[in-house]
């Protein structure tokens, strides 16, 4: 069964950082694409980054400059680094795996003063 668990989130002031991390379990984690999404209260899930098996990333404009996305494939693990955080960052951050499109249960990211 393909799992992903996330850890990392919290409350943190404006112009801090914080490191969001998502382990997989189940699949062969080098052969997927992986992904952050995230969803604020009352919007739609949105694309965060990606980043392919080779280590192509991609980001939403939004983050572009502030937010950094990394794959470890020994530790079978996604990291989302985030600086400069603005309130409108301040969302449920989920992980996300191309295997079977398989989601993490999200993890709670405030930002706020």
């Amino acid at each position: 069964q393909v799992q992903l668990v996330e850890s990392g989130g919290g409350l943190v002031q404006p112009g801090g950082s914080l490191r969001l991390s998502c382990v997989l379990s189940g699949a062969i984690f080098r052969l997927y694409a992986m992904g952050w999404y995230r969803q604020a209260p009352g919007k739609q899930r949105e694309l965060v980054a990606t980043i392919t098996l080779d280590g192509t990333t991609n980001y939403a404009d939004s983050v572009k400059g502030r937010f950094t996305i990394s794959r470890d494939n020994a530790k079978n693990t996604v990291s989302l680094q985030m600086n400069s955080l603005k309130p409108e960052d301040t969302a449920v951050y989920y992980c996300w795996t191309q295997r079977h499109n398989t989601w993490g249960q999200g993890t709670q990211v405030t930002v706020s003063s």
